[in-house]
């Protein structure tokens, strides 16, 4: 193989497919959210006209669904940026291997990563708090 350097094709092949990785976390997480509002907003709308108070709880199993879901992605997305960092920071000292060009894998994913996105983010509890306080007014609204 060629020298490996950050002038190199399969050095900036590696970094972009990173980049698009970390990219589709990003959507993905975007994509919980919107599905997250459309199915509550739904539910709700079928509780309010069928008028039915204990059905509204009904809208917290896709909101619960989705805040675990986004809450992984954004854990992934985190461990993908921490490997590309990982990446460029070898390269940069000069330690780049072969084999680290064809390795792609999320640096530090485990659950404790996950439950930090989900207790500690600034995208996680601030949009999915107000869903759920939605759901509990619809339910005290419609009783």
């Amino acid at each position: 193989m060629p020298n490996l350097d950050h002038e190199s094709l399969a050095v900036r092949a590696h970094i972009e497919m990173m980049q698009g990785i970390i990219n589709r976390m990003a959507e993905n997480s975007r994509s919980c959210k919107l599905w997250c509002v459309t199915l509550v907003a739904a539910i709700l709308v079928l509780v309010a006209r069928t008028g039915e108070p204990r059905h509204v709880l009904l809208a917290l199993v896709p909101a619960l669904l989705f805040l675990f879901l986004d809450s992984y992605y954004l854990a992934l997305e985190r461990a993908f940026i921490k490997s590309q960092k990982a990446f460029v920071t070898t390269l940069h000292n000069g330690e780049l291997k072969d084999a680290d060009v064809y390795k792609v894998v999320p640096r530090g994913m485990n659950r404790r990563l996950v439950m930090r996105c989900l207790l500690g983010s600034k995208s996680i509890l601030p949009f999915y708090v107000p869903v759920a306080a939605t759901i509990f007014v619809a339910w005290f609204w419609i009783l």
